[in-house]
């Protein structure tokens, strides 16, 4: 086992005894529903996306309903989480595609989803591991990125290479785990303009610790 391994395992088991509740902050009743929802929660909070879904979901219960609103309305009814126009855009196509071919039923695997209008692959791993509790790579959000590169762990300032990275140096066994991990550490500890080192559980182990 190499040191860098030892490391990662070393970080993976002090963040799992810090964070234990391992699910999505975003809420949702079923697949369809988380899809939107992580489409929404591009370049927008998990909260804010939280305090709209709920009434969204209210006003279009199906996928049906979704496929067929015209796009100015929706529009209307997600401004609030940013870049407005092109989610109301994806999110339309989507429940489209869904309807014409995958009989109105959310894909539970990478190669189907991310021909989904607007799903790449960081959408994708949120709704195969939260929905389908299926892993095929490693949730690679702003938090995941930012700490990755603190770690030591990528240099890649691309989310999908950033996520090739991890996924060369972490067991498969740890992928959905890292991500709930660094996500939470990076909410609570590990912050973009101000990460709280002095509070850090694994600033030991990190070579930004004090840096920034």
């Amino acid at each position: 086992m190499s040191l860098k391994t030892e490391r990662i395992e070393e970080i993976i088991r002090i963040l799992r005894a810090s964070y234990p509740n391992l699910k999505t902050s975003l809420k949702y009743k079923k697949p369809f529903e988380l899809l939107v929802a992580t489409i929404l929660s591009a370049q927008c909070t998990d909260v804010r996306v939280n305090q709209l879904t709920p009434s969204l979901f209210k006003k279009y219960p199906n996928i049906k309903n979704f496929a067929t609103i015209k796009h100015e309305e929706l529009e209307k009814d997600i401004y609030s989480t940013g870049f407005y126009r092109n989610k109301a855009k994806s999110i339309i196509g989507t429940a489209k595609k869904l309807l014409k071919d995958f009989n109105g039923n959310v894909p539970d695997n990478m190669a189907d989803l991310i021909t989904l209008p607007g799903v790449a692959r960081k959408t994708a791993n949120v709704v195969l591991s939260s929905a389908f509790k299926k892993v095929e790579g490693i949730t690679v959000d702003v938090h995941v990125k930012r700490l990755s590169e603190r770690l030591g762990l990528s240099k890649e300032k691309n989310a999908e290479k950033t996520e090739k990275d991890l996924m060369r140096i972490i067991h498969k066994k740890d992928w959905l785990e890292i991500s709930y991990f660094l996500i939470d550490h990076g909410r609570a500890i590990c912050k973009a303009r101000k990460p709280l080192c002095l509070q850090c559980q694994i600033k030991h182990l990190c070579p930004s610790a004090g840096k920034i």
